[in-house]
């Protein structure tokens, strides 16, 4: 699936990301150095062994990702989420959350994450129990169903 946000194109699926444009994008957010090419294959694995991933172009060049691990059902976690240090306050990370969220709207939602980057998630709806021991912001899906009117 595709779809257009803000002249970029954002593609759903685990399948044909490249190695070199996540390892890029994991130097760029500072997670990675250096990278020994035996170990490179870990950048198209971990999209491969995950059950959702958003990956956003701008024409031919990968600028952000985001990769979900869940059961499909209850509980989802946002494993990995960055986007290009150029193309950084343009709404980009929240359309990816949006689009996470989307696919589980009434499970439990979880993001590994630094706590530097808490307040994205709470703008994006997670909660942040405590900012100074936790390393886990939530968004429990059956609130937002109680809203709706689900529950």
């Amino acid at each position: 699936m595709y779809q257009y946000f803000n002249g970029l194109v954002i593609r759903e699926g685990t399948e044909g990301v490249s190695a070199e444009y996540v390892e890029y994008l994991f130097k760029d957010a500072g997670w990675v150095r250096t990278t020994p090419d035996w170990q490179k294959e870990k950048f198209t694995l971990i999209f491969k062994n995950s059950t959702w991933a958003f990956t956003v172009w701008d024409d031919d060049k990968m600028i952000a990702m985001v990769r979900v691990i869940s059961d499909q059902i209850m509980a989802a976690n946002i494993m990995d989420l960055v986007v290009d240090s150029k193309y950084r306050g343009k709404g980009i990370g929240t359309k990816l959350v949006e689009l996470c969220v989307q696919k589980l709207p009434h499970g439990d939602w979880f993001a590994h994450t630094s706590s530097n980057i808490f307040g994205f998630y709470k703008k994006s709806g997670f909660e942040v129990k405590d900012l100074a021991e936790n390393g886990t912001c939530s968004y429990y899906g059956y609130i937002q169903a109680r809203k709706e009117g689900h529950r």
